[in-house]
């Protein structure tokens, strides 16, 4: 049997990011899909020519993949920033007063469960070892090693939105137009069950829940669109 990692484990943290950005990944997909789907599937419910769904198709996919990147840059900046404010503020809290910032990080390990005697000691070896180290830990949370990188962060983020978009653009443009939306909708629908699993285990989560919910998400937001772009076919025909 595989030992079970310990939260304090080096490297611990760094599976933990890892696999939260699977899950974004899979969500970033997931994303991709519902929306490029909505698109081409309203727009063949108005046309049988597969110019205007080509057209619509690739420029959700472009506009939905810039816009996952400038939100993941931006939201993952103003994260980093925080961060970089926090880390400063605790060296500057070393540098100014280091008694206090003892106490402090003894006082931590004390209501993590240590006698106080015991957490005086821990305090006091590991801001031997490394003070800045051992109080961004236990105060923040925070790696400075580790910060996400925005660009890294946008890039992912619209890479897994067009990897997630493609699917539905390509079932909606191989087949004939009789065929176009039933295939485009099972292979959406198919897909949307396969990123709700993924998220859901990745997440540690019941899977059938979160497959029913995006699935059902999915079907209602194409249905929406089939409906509007009937509409609209009908009344510009």
């Amino acid at each position: 049997m595989t030992p079970r990692r310990h939260p304090a484990e080096p490297h611990a943290g760094s599976l933990s990011q890892r696999l939260n950005w699977l899950r974004a990944g899979v969500l970033g997909a997931n994303d991709g899909i519902v929306s490029v789907a909505g698109i081409v599937v309203g727009v063949a419910a108005a046309t049988v020519e597969r110019g205007p769904v080509l057209t619509a198709g690739v420029a959700g996919l472009a506009a939905g993949a810039v816009s996952m990147a400038l939100g993941e840059y931006v939201s993952v900046s103003t994260q980093r920033d925080s961060e970089r404010a926090l880390l400063a503020k605790e060296r500057a809290e070393l540098d100014e007063q280091p008694g206090a910032e003892l106490d402090e990080l003894a006082a931590i390990y004390q209501t993590k469960g240590l006698s106080p005697t015991t957490a005086r000691q821990v305090a006091v070896e590991l801001t031997r070892h490394d003070a800045f180290a051992a109080h961004v830990d236990a105060e923040l949370g925070i790696d400075p090693d580790e910060l996400t990188n925005p660009w890294y962060a946008a890039l992912s983020s619209a890479l897994a939105f067009i990897v997630g978009a493609l699917l539905p653009l390509v079932a909606v443009l191989l087949p004939g137009s009789d065929a176009r939306i039933p295939v485009a909708v099972a292979a959406v629908l198919v897909a949307l069950a396969v990123t709700g699993f993924l998220g859901a285990r990745l997440g540690g989560a019941e899977p059938r829940r979160a497959m029913a919910r995006v699935v059902a998400g999915g079907a209602i937001a194409m249905a929406v669109t089939f409906a509007i772009g009937s509409a609209v076919g009908a009344a510009v025909s």
